[in-house]
């Protein structure tokens, strides 16, 4: 039956697929929830830091009141560490929130957005639920192109979204080739720089995106506070760039829409800079080993820059799909990814080592028995 409600290009989205839950999977199969190993979600294994948890129980004397709904003093504290004033800062809901307020600040409907194809499944969500036009980049080595991305650009673009580090693939753009990128866009086409995983960078793959900022008024660099600062469950993000953007930004933004618990804990957390080391140190371990294992297994992946592997675990396109029910079956959470196109693949996060270790064990089995 065709809803009379609503316009056609909302009834045409796919919703969003979250990682599943641990209760559902427990009830759904019958197991502990205490035994289920969740690396679905790209969440911090180390989960919350002290320092937000402190943080978090002086702020509960003050429930009782509305947030600030601006923010003051999250604000202030990423003023200081990035450098820029306190209005080129937009506060969100999650990293989502900044994504899907920029598309609907910068893009009118039937206008274009430009973003690659395996690229982080908001854009195309932001893009259908505005009535905008999607321009789908191929992907190569399952990464940006950015030079065929540049060339897609059409005169009614407004738009270009950008994740780099790329979610789910974990492909990396190096800083020099990102800014030449940026510097060739039209200055009246907004770009959003997804980087959602830019903590998990060493030092010799990191870049000054903020620099750019101050160099590109049609910049925004977006990040969040949900991986490795281990704060997924409150939703922060937040948004850099100039003033004319940041304008349109909370022009649109809903009033309190950053929490008094989650402003709270991100002020501690993005002054913690031994758990921010510590989460960057058990990942860049995790990684190692899951990939060794993946060699060892003779299975193709895609070499990340996140806190997750993207695995090949089969030839056709049930294979995922077929490999993931069985883990399930085993109390292993990951994410299939045939809804970005890549049926024959997992997303794994990079979990604790008895984590990992408990994965790679139920993949063993799996792939000798499925």
């Amino acid at each position: 039956m065709t809803s009379q409600f609503g316009p056609s290009y909302v009834r045409a989205i796919a919703p969003y697929i979250a990682g599943r839950p641990i209760s559902e999977v427990a009830r759904e199969f019958s197991l502990d929830e205490t035994t289920i190993v969740k690396l679905a979600s790209n969440e911090n294994p180390l989960g919350m830091p002290a320092s937000a948890k402190r943080a978090i129980a002086l702020a509960i004397e003050e429930l009782g009141r509305y947030p600030d709904s601006n923010g003051f003093e999250l604000k202030a504290a990423l003023s200081e560490r990035y450098g820029v004033p306190p209005d080129w800062i937009t506060l969100g809901n999650g990293s989502n929130d900044i994504l899907e307020m920029a598309a609907h600040a910068f893009v009118e409907k039937e206008q274009s957005i430009v973003y690659s194809q395996y690229s982080f499944a908001v854009y195309a969500l932001a893009t259908q639920g505005l009535g905008a036009r999607a321009i789908v980049v191929p992907a190569v080595a399952y990464g940006h192109d950015i030079d065929a991305m540049l060339a897609a650009i059409d005169d009614d673009t407004r738009l270009v979204f950008v994740a780099n580090p790329n979610n789910p693939t974990g492909t990396f753009i190096d800083g020099p080739t990102l800014d030449a990128f940026i510097a060739k866009v039209p200055r009246h086409v907004a770009i959003v720089l997804d980087e959602a995983y830019t903590e998990y960078l060493p030092a010799d793959k990191r870049y000054d995106s903020i620099d750019w900022v101050r160099r590109y008024p049609n910049l925004l660099v977006s990040r969040t506070f949900s991986k490795a600062f281990g704060l997924a469950g409150l939703r922060v993000g937040f948004a850099i760039a100039q003033p004319e953007l940041t304008d349109l930004l909370n022009r649109l933004r809903q009033p309190f829409n950053v929490n008094s618990l989650a402003q709270a804990a991100a002020v501690a957390a993005l002054k913690d800079e031994a758990f921010l080391e510590e989460s960057a140190a058990v990942n860049a371990r995790g990684y190692r080993r899951l990939t060794e294992a993946f060699d060892k297994l003779g299975l193709e992946y895609v070499p990340s820059h996140g806190n997750f592997v993207m695995v090949r675990v089969g030839s056709d396109d049930g294979a995922g799909a077929r490999v993931n029910l069985d883990l399930l079956k085993q109390g292993v959470i990951v994410r299939p990814v045939g809804n970005y196109g890549l049926p024959q693949w997992l997303r794994v996060t990079i979990g604790l080592p008895a984590e990992n270790e408990a994965f790679i064990a139920a993949l063993e089995k799996t792939l000798a028995t499925v």
